[in-house]
């Protein structure tokens, strides 16, 4: 068995995914191939897999690193499996471009990862890796599954699953912790195990359905605390914006108020500043938290590099999807798929869901979904529009679908002109240099 990390310079998400396949006995004697193009981030992560490895793992795995483009290919060669969590483009400049571009126009966002103009933008630059990443697979492990961590992941999952033929699933943590964080959020009791049925677009999939062990719909005390949350007015309530989701559209969806805040043209307006205390909406929230996580893995760094290091299993989902497709023991997963055949009826089939799917040794088994009820259905779409709008820029290389891209997002769409828009494209693209690949 041969696992392939790619982005391994991402060490605590290295020690996450890795350490858990080194406690899952289907797993333990892998090959582990570790690949970065950042020469001391591969290096500190191959320290601590090492010692990893040797800690909780007997040293039954076999653990080598890959630095660079020319080495790409063999760090692929023969893999099962393809974790993917590269950050093409860094806090420094990417990151920094994809907030302070836009905010010279006015365009304020909270997070910036998955949609919107910085959504836009980071899949623009990712996806010419990604082509380069299914290239190689298909010719030195065309069997492998590729497992995608890296946002925005409904744009990078689709084109994967449309454009290469690399098997793609797109993992998020968003569906594992809704349920159980929303009830907690609102203190609604409830008994375990819980029930629920969650389908619709990676951080925007909905909570259909949801009942404790007993039966119990828990929608009705989920919506009158919600309501009731709404009129404490409570600014230290970081929940807010969902709560109006359950208020307005009748269901709670998977991802943060601070993701869901920017996704819609709702919230984040100029005209209506008062909202952003309204709805204790964080503006440029994931610039801080990227200082914040360079100044903690500073502090942190010796913890993991020391030979001390130790793990416990997480709830991440690729060791479980890699155990499922070895032993033949079903798992089940929310994963990002094609919506291929209306799995979810009324989205187009050249999106990527989010949806139930079933694991085993024939892979990814996506559940098939009702209809979703249609503002839901109707929200997505305005997902779906710059997601597939996107990706159709990366194959073509044109401009007029970046454009187009950006004039049908809420966001951008309510808050500007199209000739800024334009603009403001035409401003990123230059601004990202040979981040992008040169548009006509």
């Amino acid at each position: 068995m041969k696992i392939t990390f790619m982005g391994a310079g991402s060490t605590v998400f290295a020690k996450n995914v890795l350490g858990d396949s080194m406690l899952t006995e289907s797993l333990r004697d892998s090959e582990l191939a570790l690949y970065d193009i950042d020469p001391e981030r591969l290096s500190e992560s191959e320290i601590m897999v090492n010692a990893l490895n040797k800690n909780i793992n007997e040293n039954r795995a076999k653990v080598k690193g890959y630095l660079g483009v020319e080495n790409r290919k063999d760090a692929l060669r023969g893999a099962d499996f393809v974790v993917n969590a590269i950050q093409v483009g860094g806090y420094d400049p990417c990151t920094i471009i994809d907030f302070e571009v836009p905010k010279k126009y006015g365009l304020r966002q909270t997070i910036a990862d998955t949609t919107g103009i910085g959504g836009i933008f980071r899949a623009l630059r990712t996806i010419p890796v990604l082509r380069d990443f299914a290239r190689d697979m298909e010719e030195v492990c065309p069997n492998a599954w590729f497992l995608n961590y890296t946002n925005p992941m409904a744009m990078l999952s689709g084109y994967m699953q449309r454009y290469t033929g690399v098997n793609t699933v797109g993992l998020c943590h968003s569906v594992q912790g809704c349920s159980r964080g929303l009830l907690r959020g609102l203190n609604v009791p409830f008994s375990e195990p819980i029930k629920e049925s969650i389908a619709g677009v990676n951080h925007m999939g909905w909570l259909l359905e949801i009942y404790d062990a007993d039966g119990r719909d828990l929608y009705p005390d989920i919506r009158k605390a919600a309501a009731a949350k709404l009129e404490e007015k409570d600014s230290d309530c970081t929940d807010l914006v969902r709560y109006e989701y359950i208020r307005r559209l009748g269901y709670y969806c998977t991802e943060s108020s601070e993701h869901n805040a920017e996704y819609n043209n709702l919230f984040i307006k100029a005209k209506y500043p008062e909202l952003i205390d309204r709805y204790n909406i964080p503006l440029d929230e994931y610039p801080r938290r990227c200082i914040d996580q360079i100044e903690n893995w500073k502090k942190a760094k010796e913890k993991y590099l020391n030979g001390d290091v130790k793990h416990e299993k997480t709830n991440e989902y690729a060791s479980r999807i890699m155990d499922a497709m070895v032993t033949d023991v079903p798992y089940k997963i929310g994963g990002n798929v094609l919506n291929k055949g209306h799995i979810i009826p009324n989205l187009p089939e050249e999106a990527c869901v989010e949806v139930a799917c079933l694991v085993n040794k024939y892979g990814i088994q996506p559940c098939m979904q009702k209809p979703l009820p249609v503002q839901l259905a109707a929200m997505n779409m305005t997902e779906i529009n710059v997601h597939l709008l996107t990706i159709q820029a990366a194959v073509t290389e044109k401009k007029d679908y970046i454009y187009q891209a950006a004039m049908l997002d809420p966001h951008c769409s309510s808050e500007l002109s199209i000739d800024d828009i334009v603009s403001l494209c035409d401003d990123l693209i230059e601004a990202h240099g040979d981040w992008l690949p040169k548009y006509h």
